[in-house]
């Protein structure tokens, strides 16, 4: 018997078919040892010693593994064809060396970029030994990222309270979301014109054309800068006599993208199907890894962690047979395409995406897959096939229209357009773009040199430079790859490790900084700048990749990164916290101090007059204090420049309370914007009310602010004892409550209007469910592959989660549970420590003393 090891259930069960009945393949689960997440995992004094550590759920699979192993004829590691992959395999086998489960086993290393079947036995046909080089490299990246994460968080905590994490990758990626919002901050917005005339033939057809010069000069993007430029140059144009000067026509030839790497597929996936970096490369995984296309498992893509562009010679024929197949010879170029890649510091080590088998059309194969899952592969054939294709034929046409202005003037239009003379490639397929620039391809009718135009509108047009957008998923993963900062496998998990900081949020597929990103990124380009520059993080990872090409020692890149990295770390020992605030008041000034409209100190404390406003830091993060405290207690949040309105630390007034008489004031504290009634007069609060995160500043009036002071809000008497029913806001938001129960509102406008029978309604569904705890069924998946019994999805009081027997698995907040298949729920339930149906008190003894702690060198 053969064993061998694959990393998921999915792949196990597509490859066991292929093998036959003299292979067992076990699925690891993925890695099966880290470092733990304690102090003391990598030790640079004793030459970067690193401990690893097995979790008892990984232990119970090492334990089967090696039972297995035990008497078989040869052990074959076919995990995936990367990195990663190779460390799976080398732990796995180190692990077993370690049990001494591999007496006279002959161990073999296979890779095959496809899970289909001819891929699978040529592999077979070509074992090799685990690759060191490339393990080194893992051993070299995991080591670097331990010791940036162990040693620059702690610091990291002490000096700016609130702050959760650093790291080697996602700090660099956080820096240049907040550059750019710095960037947008900044950016002076500059007024500029346009004349358009809206011209037609004598045959009546019409088109537009721009003015684009002036007495022969050529205008400038800001030569026309107000209304009284722009209306002497309309008017002049109006009563002008217009004459086409100049026809020229030129042919393009616009050519395919290449096939999908890791980078392009991610940010393509998210401009048209709307997925995110994480959603994508789950659906390509299982698209790898097998389908059950009725009856017989088979992966449909290659491997989908690359960053080649080239595909193999005999997928390229294919891909040309099937465009002559579906299109015709004149869409296949006369020789084959051959892609090189751009990106900084790729490896091209692999394949790029690509389908296993052209034959397999989208919608032959639609009805066994999920619906994202079906548009990615139909995106991923449509690329690969369009890359094979013709190219585009394009005829551009630019029109010069000489005007005779009312004034006397000399005065130049242009109109340009475009043709589609031959759709070659666009036939299949076209690249989308993130940010769409202006541009004038509108087709344009006959028209003949000398031919007289009539202008039937002279228009102009007031426009506004805009700042530089601010990075989407696609586009901050382009910029990552163009600066060679991570890796394909990196990328989704960095993006997903930023918004789980709370470090970044998404709104509109935009990234926007959240202050505490914002503050971390200005204390590491403070005072570890080197290791947040662009180009340090790119050479350190050449280097990695040197280190996999047995290039470099891997011990030495962690002499030269650990000896400079540690001194830079003691260097700050002694900083003091009020020497790290004023460095970041300084670098996130227009940030946190925006310009007062009517000019002035920007820092001036707008209570007390006399203070300046500095941050502070306190048990919830950092704010805005004024330096005369505790004389003067004003605060208010690091800013809210968002586009629900700014105060900029300002008391607004927004009205008399008729009652009292007192001024009803709209202000932003450190816990977020409220109403205040009044001022504190001695000990004595004013009463306040929170407005919440949902509602838009600019809409709060005198009423609406009445209406959160007066809370909370008696509904009525509950029927049942006759005490009172309240409304109001908490902490977890909108609520109603009756003698200490609560039960939650589902909008914050319900406050205001519930009604006495709902509200006793919600209050006794939340008692009955407290009572039951019932749990309702999303979806039936059948029985288990392995073990039977019945699997299904639920959801419970906590959420949703998988149920196999006794064993209870949550679902991923990224899964959708009613999208769950069997092999996702399949390996929810073995995570969970349910891969064997029944378990006793001694086997759970003995697996807990199974977790092993070893040394690598």
């Amino acid at each position: 018997m053969n064993i061998v090891i694959v990393e998921s259930p999915a792949k196990a069960k597509t490859v066991n078919k292929y093998l036959g009945p003299g292979y067992k393949v076990i699925a690891s689960y993925g890695h099966v040892r880290d470092l733990p997440s304690k102090n003391g995992s990598v030790e640079p004094d004793k030459d970067f010693e690193m401990h690893w550590d097995v979790d008892p759920k990984s232990a119970k699979r090492l334990n089967e593994i090696a039972q297995a192993v035990k008497g078989a004829d040869k052990l074959i590691l076919a995990t995936d064809p990367d990195r990663e992959g190779e460390a799976i395999s080398w732990h796995v086998l180190q692990v077993l060396v370690r049990k001494k489960a591999l007496d006279q086993v002959a161990v073999e290393r296979v890779v095959f970029n496809a899970v289909t079947k001819e891929a699978v036995l040529e592999a077979m046909r070509h074992p090799r030994e685990i690759d060191g080089p490339l393990v080194n490299a893992y051993l070299a990246r995991r080591a670097l990222d331990y010791l940036v994460g162990f040693t620059l968080s702690p610091v990291l905590w002490r000096k700016l309270p609130g702050a959760r994490s650093a790291g080697r990758v996602q700090s660099v990626a956080l820096r240049l979301v907040c550059d750019r919002e710095l960037d947008i901050e900044r950016f002076k917005t500059q007024e500029y014109w346009s004349i358009i005339a809206h011209l037609a033939t004598a045959k009546g057809e019409t088109f537009q054309a721009r003015l684009a010069a002036v007495a022969g000069k050529k205008l400038e993007k800001f030569d026309i800068p107000d209304t009284d430029a722009a209306e002497r140059l309309k008017a002049a144009l109006e009563n002008g006599r217009s004459t086409v000067s100049n026809i020229e026509s030129k042919q393009h030839r616009r050519h395919p993208a290449p096939p999908f790497t890791t980078s392009t597929l991610q940010q393509e996936a998210s401009r048209k199907l709307g997925l995110s970096p994480r959603q994508t490369m789950q659906l390509a995984q299982r698209l790898y890894e097998g389908v059950d296309l009725g009856g017989e498992s088979e992966g449909l893509i290659t491997y989908m962690r690359t960053d080649g562009v080239q595909i193999a010679p005999e997928a390229i024929t294919a891909a040309r047979k099937q465009v002559e197949k579906l299109f015709g010879a004149r869409y296949v170029p006369s020789s084959p395409r051959e892609y090189q890649t751009k990106a900084k510091n790729a490896q091209e080590a692999h394949e790029a995406i690509r389908p296993t088998d052209f034959t397999k059309e989208p919608d032959k194969v639609a009805r066994y897959l999920e619906p994202d899952a079906a548009k990615l592969y139909k995106m991923i054939w449509q690329r690969t096939l369009a890359s094979q294709a013709s190219s585009a034929d394009i005829e551009r046409t630019t029109v010069d229209i000489d005007v005779q202005g009312s004034d006397g003037a000399a005065y130049a239009l242009k109109a340009t357009g475009s043709v589609v003379r031959f759709d070659g490639f666009l036939k299949l397929y076209e690249e989308g773009v993130d940010d769409i620039a202006g541009e004038d391809g509108a087709r344009l009718p006959a028209l003949a040199t000398g031919e007289k135009l009539d202008a039937k509108q002279i228009e102009a047009k007031q426009h506004f430079t805009e700042p530089p957008p601010r990075y989407s998923e696609a586009t901050l993963i382009k910029k990552m790859e163009e600066l060679g900062i991570g890796r394909p496998s990196t990328y989704a998990s960095t993006l997903n490790v930023l918004r789980e900081r709370e470090y970044v949020r998404i709104d509109k597929k935009r990234l926007y900084p959240e202050d505490k990103g914002r503050l971390v990124t200005a204390f590491l380009e403070s005072f570890f700048r080197r290791y947040v520059e662009y180009d340090f993080t790119a050479d350190l990872e050449e280097k990695l990749d040197l280190i996999s090409a047995d290039q470099l020692s891997w011990k030495d890149v962690l002499r030269d990164f650990w000896r400079e990295f540690i001194a830079a770390v003691d260097d700050i020992g002694d900083l003091r916290i009020t020497q790290v605030l004023d460095a970041l008041n300084d670098l996130l000034g227009p940030h946190i101090f925006p310009e007062p409209a009517e000019g002035g100190d920007a820092r001036a404390c707008p209570s007390c007059a006399e203070g300046r406003l500095s941050l502070k830091v306190g048990r919830y993060g950092a704010f805005i204090g004024c330096s005369n405290y505790p004389d003067c207690r004003f605060t208010r949040q690091l800013a809210n420049t968002g586009e629900k309105g700014s105060l900029n630390g300002e008391a607004k007034v927004l009205g008399v309370d008729p009652v009292s008489g007192l001024d009803v004031t709209l202000r932003s504290g450190r816990f977020g914007p409220y109403v205040q009634l009044g001022e504190a007069e001695g000990k004595e609060k004013p009463k306040r009310g929170s407005i919440p995160k949902s509602w838009d500043l600019e809409s709060i009036d005198l009423e609406r602010a009445l209406a959160l002071l007066s809370l909370p809000r008696e509904v009525g008497a509950h029927p049942e004892g006759g005490k009172p029913i309240t409304a109001g806001f908490g902490r977890f938001g909108p609520f109603v409550q009756h003698d200490g129960k609560y039960a939650s509102l589902s909008d914050p406008e319900e406050v205001f209007s519930v009604g006495l029978n709902r509200a006793v309604s919600l209050l006794a569904e939340k008692a009955a469910s407290r009572g039951r705890r019932s749990a309702n069924v999303i979806k039936e998946l059948g029985d288990h592959p392995e073990l039977g019994g019945q699997i299904q999805v639920l959801t419970g009081r906590y959420g949703p989660y998988v149920k196999h027997g006794k064993i209870n698995a949550t679902v991923p907040k990224d899964h959708e549970p009613e999208k769950l298949t069997v092999e996702e729920a399949v390996a929810l339930i073995a995570a969970k420590g349910g891969d064997t149906p029944k378990k006793s008190v001694r086997k759970k003894r003995k697996q807990s003393k199974d977790t092993i702690e070893e040394t690598a060198g």
